[in-house]
């Protein structure tokens, strides 16, 4: 199946916002991992997520990974004045 892998990465990087906890102030967050592994590499290498451990139970989203998903979780699912 062919479909626009930017798209897909921006999407998932606003997700990742949804499931991240333990935020750590100037740092970045961690989070859940359950995305397709080919997604989360193409996360790492644009710099928004550390490399990812498949044994670990979360994955570290980097401080700009954090920003960019925070970004990109409101302009895609936050809400919009009426």
């Amino acid at each position: 199946m062919q479909y626009n892998s930017d798209k897909v990465d921006e999407m998932t990087l606003a997700l990742l916002y949804l499931v991240s906890t333990k935020i750590e102030k100037g740092s970045g967050a961690r989070a859940w991992p359950g995305f397709d592994r080919s997604i989360l590499n193409r996360l790492y290498e644009k710099g928004w997520i550390e490399k990812p451990n498949i044994k670990s139970m979360s994955l570290f989203v980097t401080e700009k990974g954090y920003k960019k998903s925070e970004q990109l979780f409101f302009k895609h699912f936050g809400f919009t004045k009426k």
